[in-house]
């Protein structure tokens, strides 16, 4: 059977308040045992000394005397047994009970005799105290207490006692008063650490749930954040986990649906044409018109399946980065070069070339590509005489290419998602509709790749640029430059001895 985490909680504290409680009895058992022990030696040495007083008092020989006297002195010793709750036991110097204060039992104590081990005890440390039954004197447990009369009890020695049972009395008392106040305690504790468990496992409960409904494909359940410990930092992550999992979810739809009508439009289109072919319904002095319309729709189907490859293979890290330094003006002077064409055919004016030498320290296949692609947007887009302008600038250890073009802009609202996947803002894009919407986005992962960031700018009826960013050359120091260099050529003798110096 699971056991949640309230139980498992509540189980744990019931038994460290347990183990506590029995910890604390037997602290207090102990502390109050020998408190009442130190006090009932206390008691019975100050009843000692009384008795040694009345002794004192008496004269040497008190006990050898007329019976008179020894009446009396026995009158005044029960009189102060009485007065402490004990009894008292006067010995000679052999240890010979001679006096007792218990009336009516004399002769259970008269002529008994004290172990020569607590007479010893008591001559030579001057006092003796016990719980015990002194040697088998008395049936169940007294303390006693005993001095010496006289030196090393020359005069014999005096005992006080009292019965050890009140200590049981107090013990039980005791206990009784501690199991009721533990009780309450336990009850009350118990109490509150089922009401503090839930209140703490709340939060994972919601979680828990939660995420059952992202499981049912719910993503849109959320958990109330409270408060600022570590189960309100879980929640605000499962959160941000549920808000990026739900984009990823709608990310996934729209990818879907996107790519059903991105393939869906050529093949309608291919599937028409060539119906018609078939049936008769497009003459034969037509056909060759419509057959390279196919052809058209055919190599855009071509190139929509390559970058959703090409895509897939990046974002998997599956293509290997092979970064070199080089100039950054080749590689953008090929990909004008190859548009030649095109931007004759367009009437575009190229401004801002004006190769400097920028090295940077990139793949060039891949920067390449992202050159081409921006190229390629901007001339479908600068619109027939208009401009494409190119700008490279070093700063920092970056190298930054701008690739700016005339025509109508982007929407300020539409700029935060032109490198999302298949997006196209046909409103300020114009009528051009022939792309797939995924060019940017490769541009985008491709500059990633490369180590460095891509943005763009625009402005409605004026300009939009792109602007990417990649890491510059790290410059080799003049003597390990000209080392490397002596590696790979030979050198005479004088050059070597040269290089062979400190």
């Amino acid at each position: 059977m699971r056991k949640s985490i309230t139980t498992r909680y509540f189980y744990s504290t019931a038994f460290l308040l347990v183990c506590g409680v029995a910890l604390m009895w037997f602290i207090q058992m102990y502390l109050a045992m020998g408190y009442f022990r130190t006090e009932n030696d206390e008691n019975l040495l100050g009843t000692v000394d009384n008795t040694i007083r009345i002794l004192q008092e008496a004269g040497e020989g008190a006990l050898s005397g007329d019976e008179a006297a020894v009446e009396d002195i026995k009158r005044e010793i029960l009189i102060t047994a009485r007065a402490s709750g004990g009894q008292i036991f006067l010995t000679d110097a052999k240890g010979v009970v001679v006096v007792c204060s218990t009336q009516g039992e004399e002769e259970n104590y008269l002529g008994q005799i004290i172990s020569p081990r607590v007479l010893a005890s008591a001559a030579k440390r001057g006092i003796y105290t016990e719980l015990g039954t002194l040697d088998g004197l008395f049936s169940t447990r007294h303390y006693v207490a005993c001095k010496a009369i006289g030196e090393n009890g020359a005069s014999g020695y005096a005992f006080a006692s009292s019965d050890a049972r009140r200590l049981n009395e107090y013990i039980a008392n005791l206990f009784s008063m501690f199991i009721l106040s533990a009780g309450l305690m336990l009850l009350v504790s118990s109490v509150l650490s089922i009401v503090l468990t839930s209140h703490m496992t709340t939060p994972l409960r919601r979680i828990s749930d939660a995420a059952q409904k992202f499981g049912n494909g719910d993503f849109s359940a959320r958990v109330p954040v409270e408060g600022d410990d570590e189960v309100a930092q879980l929640a605000a992550t499962f959160n941000r986990m549920a808000e990026n999992l739900e984009k990823i979810d709608s990310s996934r739809y729209n990818f879907m649906g996107n790519i059903a009508h991105e393939l869906r439009t050529p093949m309608t289109t291919i599937k028409g044409f060539v119906d018609g072919m078939l049936d008769g319904t497009i003459p034969q002095e037509s056909q060759q018109h419509y057959l390279e319309i196919v052809s058209q729709e055919a190599g855009r189907l071509t190139r929509l399946i390559k970058n959703m490859l090409d895509i897939t293979k990046l974002e998997a890290g599956e293509y290997k980065v092979n970064a070199h330094s080089y100039d950054i003006w080749q590689t953008i002077t090929s990909v004008v070069f190859a548009a030649e064409q095109r931007i004759e055919a367009n009437s575009i004016q190229i401004t801002g070339f004006a190769p400097s030498k920028p090295m940077v320290y990139a793949d060039e296949d891949l920067v390449y590509q992202v050159v081409y692609n921006l190229v390629d947007n901007a001339i479908k887009f600068c619109g027939v005489g208009g401009e494409i302008r190119f700008s490279v600038t070093q700063n920092k250890g970056v190298v930054t290419v701008s690739v700016r073009n005339t025509g109508e802009g982007i929407a300020p609202e539409a700029l935060p998602h032109v490198f999302d996947r298949f997006y196209k803002e046909d409103e300020s894009r114009g009528l051009n509709t022939s792309g797939a919407g995924l060019g940017l986005h490769i541009c985008k992962v491709l500059v990633n790749l490369s180590g460095g960031k891509i943005w763009a700018e625009s402005k409605a009826g004026g300009f939009t640029e792109f602007l990417f960013t990649l890491p510059a050359e790290q410059k080799v120091p003049k003597r390990r430059e000209k080392i490397e260099k002596q590696k790979e050529e030979p050198a005479d003798e004088g050059e070597q001895a040269a290089l062979a110096e400190p």
